[in-house]
């Protein structure tokens, strides 16, 4: 009796300890993901990105992207992360007001919304189908995001806060979180499922894809001139060599340099106004996100289909090897007896 009890003991202490532990990592994993979302805050409030005539909204939201990816990587367990990224990064803005309860809340729902709305069609963080990619833009990006836009919009006008307008503070916060989702979410996913270096002839192109978008991207977005469809055959040409891997990266930087620009009123968007311009950005950046999207799923996708042909033709052959020689055997006319002599 007394061996069974002490069973008993060491199971329930072996029980508590999983439980801490579980505890313990979950924390570790809410505390990390807080990091992350605040470092991503830092860089959306870099000096030229952050300035859209006094409103302090970003056209490019990093921590968007980051704050989704994180929810598919790790579930939705990691909520309060997000929650208190934002609230790190709303500490070093300025002392806590009764406008950042309904900030921090529509900073959390709008990744959880769009990841819920995500899991619900079956999206894969592969990104290898076109609907995958046409989930992310319209789902992901354009829906779920509303939340946030609205949600930080209507406090700050409640609590007059507003530096301009409705709309173009709306639209700026609502361009810069589907545009963190569309650009950011990509590129941490592709990032996450890098395993092996590439093979040199690989190597070689790869270099070509840059030094093309090193020259042409600055080239396109800094011209007085319209010559911002200079990019895409260079966006093009990287989805196609090599899928997401190469798009996702370079169409983060092609908005990322357009965004400098806008913010700066230089190159092709100097002379529009702040809607205008906004307006712009938002249906670039989206083009180049779709484009990019699409392009790489569709190659993936046919390289799936193609890779599971050639396997259904490796093993028919070997069905085909297996049941020859029976078949011959059984095909084969028997001998009659004395034939042989």
């Amino acid at each position: 009796m007394a061996g069974a009890g002490d069973g008993h003991c060491l199971m329930a202490v072996v029980a508590r300890s999983e439980k801490f532990r579980g505890l313990f990592v979950a924390s570790l994993r809410i505390l990390g993901v807080a990091v992350i979302y605040y470092a991503g805050t830092r860089i959306g409030t870099l000096e030229g990105v952050v300035r859209v005539e006094g409103a302090a909204v970003s056209p490019l939201w990093p921590p968007t992207g980051i704050a989704l990816t994180c929810l598919f990587l790790m579930g939705p367990g990691i909520w309060p992360g997000i929650t208190l990224g934002v609230l790190f990064h709303l500490l070093t803005l300025d002392p806590l007001s009764a406008v950042s309860p309904g900030v921090m809340a529509g900073c959390t729902l709008a990744p959880l919304c769009s990841y819920l709305l995500l899991r619900r069609v079956g999206f894969r963080i592969e990104l290898d189908r076109p609907r995958d990619g046409l989930a992310l833009v319209f789902l992901g990006a354009l829906a779920g995001m509303l939340i946030s836009a609205t949600v930080g919009t209507s406090m700050l006008v409640l609590h007059g806060r507003l530096p301009v307008g409705f709309w173009p503070t709306w639209l700026a916060w609502w361009a810069g979180d589907a545009m963190g989702v569309l650009l950011v979410t990509p590129f941490l996913l592709v990032v996450c499922r890098i395993r092996r270096p590439l093979r040199l002839d690989r190597w070689v192109e790869g270099t070509a894809v840059v030094v093309a978008a090193a020259i042409i991207t600055p080239l396109a977005v800094r011209m007085s001139l319209t010559l911002v469809f200079l990019f895409f055959p260079v966006l093009i040409w990287a989805a196609l060599r090599f899928q997401l891997a190469g798009s996702a990266p370079y169409a983060l930087f092609v908005s990322v340099m357009t965004v400098l620009e806008t913010t700066e009123r230089e190159g092709a968007f100097a002379h529009h106004t702040l809607t205008e311009r906004l307006i712009s950005l938002q249906v670039l950046n989206g083009s180049v996100a779709l484009t990019s999207l699409l392009v790489a799923a569709v190659v993936t996708e046919q390289r799936n289909v193609r890779v599971k042909i050639e396997q259904a033709c490796e093993a028919l052959a070997e069905v085909v090897e297996r049941l020859a020689p029976a078949e011959m055997a059984r095909l084969r006319p028997p001998e009659r007896e004395g034939e042989s002599g």
